[in-house]
């Protein structure tokens, strides 16, 4: 998700029916410059390296989001569009339309990876580990942050461990409700929730953490886009060949 306003000009974006390295290019109907959808950069045209504000967004069902967000909007058309790509996604042996532009045989061409991208370095973080991890204290650059995680609704988000001038870890509290992930931290005993970041119970009750821009992704393509990154367990990137 990106802000559509550059240099306090608001753009609407369209189709631009290519493709690089199998992601989307849109362009903006007020100077037709190209943009990378993976990137939020203008890659051809007057705007050519500008760069859209990348906010952040999470992925979850609509039950879990409307059990925190009762009010919340729906942005629908009022028809059921059937997914075409369903077969695709399922096909560990398509790498998009196009094929893969660098080979990396640390995942699967299709797995699915959390990618964050802190100070220029970029590192993935494999859903079947975040599996096992749902909330895991880690370090990207020289900020900490946290990944949660949840396998049910294939739910994950990205936040600074850092609130104010304290450096927080967090564990998990096992066992709760369908399409929530619940934590607490070890410094203050707070409860936190992991869809929105927010401290429910406890000293910190009413903090909420930074979230960071994270970018779901299969491994092929975050790769392709970022052929020197991290992967989480290792440490260091594979040479791209």
């Amino acid at each position: 998700m990106y802000a559509r306003d550059i240099a306090g000009r608001e753009l609407t974006f369209g189709v631009s029916g290519k493709l690089i390295m199998n992601a989307l290019v849109m362009y903006d109907h007020q100077t037709d410059t190209l943009w990378s959808h993976f990137l939020g950069q203008a890659v051809e045209g007057e705007l050519k390296g500008q760069q859209l504000e990348f906010i952040p967004a999470v992925q979850t069902t609509w039950g879990a989001w409307k059990k925190v967000h009762p009010d919340t909007l729906l942005l629908s058309t009022g028809r059921f569009r059937f997914d075409s790509y369903v077969r695709y996604y399922d096909d560990p042996n398509a790498p998009g339309i196009i094929g893969e532009t660098f080979s990396d045989d640390r995942l699967g061409r299709k797995d699915l990876v959390l990618g964050l991208l802190m100070a220029g370095e970029a590192k993935a973080y494999p859903f079947k580990e975040l599996a096992f991890q749902p909330v895991l204290n880690d370090q990207a650059g020289d900020i900490p942050v946290l990944i949660v995680f949840d396998i049910l609704t294939h739910f994950a988000a990205t936040y600074s461990r850092r609130l104010d001038d304290r450096e927080l870890s967090f564990v998990e509290i096992e066992n709760p409700e369908h399409g929530e992930v619940r934590m607490w931290d070890e410094q203050t005993a707070s409860l936190w929730d992991g869809l929105t970041g927010e401290s429910l119970e406890g000293p910190l009750a009413g903090e909420r953490l930074q979230q960071l821009p994270s970018n779901y992704s299969f491994w092929f393509a975050w790769k392709d886009y970022h052929p020197e990154t991290l992967l989480f367990g290792e440490g260091a990137a594979a040479p791209a060949s």
